[in-house]
């Protein structure tokens, strides 16, 4: 049987990296998304503030099983 996938854009955020940023989108997605099959980073980058990195952010890219 053909399957069909649909991509949606997420921004994950974090304090402490951008692994965690990026898992962050990941596991907040799956609490509403079932079949969740494949996540891609697409971009990093940082929030500055006053000089300082304050957060990471994670633009990721998440592909799911469509269900008709």
């Amino acid at each position: 049987m053909d399957s069909v996938y649909k991509v949606i854009e997420l921004v994950g955020t974090s304090p402490n990296s951008f692994e965690e940023a990026a898992r962050n989108a990941v596991e907040t997605a799956a609490k509403s998304l079932q079949d969740i099959r494949i996540a891609e980073v697409a971009e990093f980058d940082m929030k500055v503030e006053d000089g300082k990195v304050v957060s990471f952010r994670a633009r990721v890219k998440i592909s799911f099983k469509f269900k008709e």
